[in-house]
């Protein structure tokens, strides 16, 4: 009986990429149709692009409390860059993973590789490949967490289908109050996600607006 709880949960985290991901970033048709291009390979978060910073968001399921601690590095046009979380279980089952997602065409066999201001690489197996990302994870240690405690920056670093290393650093400032603190409240989230998406709508405004004026100027000529 035990063994099957394990394994049910087992499958509820590998999913729960899905979910944290879905949940997070911020969906929304301009995001989609925004003139703005991704950020070119090994181009960390584009300059002008709406930053999150370190949060917590925690729900319960079943018997259980599920906690993320978690980052996301997006385009100027809401595009995914990089989203990164910590993921805590506790209640019933005790578990706690790190889950990375990068955008796809990436290779497989790699995985993503996790430096800590410049350490030894640790690498994260891919779990799932959806139409818009991949996510890889590993198991999180206390070692783990402490390291990123200490840490200035993280490096994220995965293969595209050039074979071209994509490396993308994400600050730790404020990573342990987000991961020590409370979490953030249903109001607050909210209105941060208002925020986020006024900017990534202006900035698309912006960028489609650029566009049709190159448009014009090059019929002009």
């Amino acid at each position: 009986m035990m063994f099957k709880s394990e394994k049910k949960m087992r499958a509820a985290l590998s999913v729960l990429a899905v979910m944290f991901g879905a949940a997070s970033a911020p969906v929304s048709s301009f995001a989609q149709d925004a003139a703005a291009q991704a950020p070119a390979e090994g181009q960390a978060q584009a300059a002008g692009a709406p930053k999150l910073g370190w949060y917590k968001t925690c729900s319960k399921q079943e018997d259980n409390d599920i906690c993320v601690v978690q980052n996301l590095i997006l385009a100027n046009g809401g595009q995914l860059v990089t989203a990164v979380g910590l993921i805590s279980v506790s209640g019933k089952i005790n578990r706690k993973l790190l889950q990375v997602s990068v955008p796809t065409a990436r290779l497989i066999p790699p995985g993503v590789i996790m430096q800590i201001d410049g350490g030894k690489g640790q690498k994260l197996d891919y779990a799932v490949c959806l139409p818009d990302k991949c996510t890889a994870e590993v198991p999180l240690t206390d070692a783990m967490i402490a390291s990123l405690k200490k840490g200035s920056d993280v490096i994220f670093t995965s293969i595209n289908f050039r074979r071209a290393p994509n490396p993308i650093k994400i600050s730790l400032e404020g990573f342990t109050g987000a991961y020590d603190g409370e979490p953030v409240s249903e109001s607050k989230l909210a209105e941060s996600q208002r925020s986020l998406q006024d900017s990534m709508q202006k900035k698309a405004e912006e960028a489609r607006k650029k566009l049709e004026d190159a448009q014009k100027a090059a019929k002009a000529q």
